[in-house]
């Protein structure tokens, strides 16, 4: 288990002395995740919530007629869940898939719960990504509501810069919430302004 990564995750908010560090990784589970395998299904009960060591997860909605919309990606250091379901211990409303061959740890729902009650800090910690994570969807419903495509898909550019190479533009479409077609069309006009 690639223990630093993690551990550095962790240090941005608390700081944990050897044994803290001991136990909180005790209760990870290291998954290796091949390419298109889920991690989670829609209605499946959500019991754990992930940290991204290697690779790319992505989270989306699909609808009845099986049209996907992506919610969010997650690349190495993030975290990603079905947070609603993962709290209340409900069946699923995302769906989460390796993008590519990928290394999680795991967190189960009880284990964390101990956690909070052995090691209180990780409370902060927790309370601090979430409101994070609350933050960030909030800015992306209001960059939805007021900015063009082109200015979200520049946004997405900024914010997954790294990924951006290997997700496929039917992916980045459904995250922007435009057809691959407009996305496609949207970056040639790009590519042939840029060399007027």
């Amino acid at each position: 288990m690639e223990e630093s990564l993690i551990l550095k995750n962790i240090s941005k908010h608390i700081s944990l002395d050897n044994q803290e560090i001991s136990y909180f990784l005790s209760l990870l589970k290291e998954r290796k995740v091949a390419k298109k395998e889920p991690v989670l299904k829609q209605q499946q009960i959500c019991k754990e919530i992930s940290f991204v060591e290697s690779g790319i997860l992505r989270a989306f909605y699909s609808d009845s007629a099986g049209k996907e919309s992506t919610v969010m990606f997650a690349v190495g250091d993030w975290w990603i869940t079905d947070m609603f379901c993962f709290v209340h211990q409900k069946p699923a409303m995302l769906n989460i898939e390796a993008l590519e061959d990928s290394v999680i740890l795991q967190l189960q729902k009880d284990s964390l719960d101990e956690l909070y009650f052995k090691i209180p800090k990780f409370e902060r910690f927790f309370r601090i990504m979430m409101q994070n994570a609350y933050i960030r969807e909030q800015l992306r419903v209001i960059e939805n509501l007021s900015l063009s495509a082109e200015e979200r898909y520049d946004n997405f550019l900024q914010k997954y810069p790294l990924a951006a190479q290997r997700i496929t533009q039917k992916q980045i479409a459904s995250y922007l919430g435009v057809t691959p077609e407009f996305l496609s069309t949207m970056k040639n006009n790009r590519q042939k302004s840029s060399y007027s």
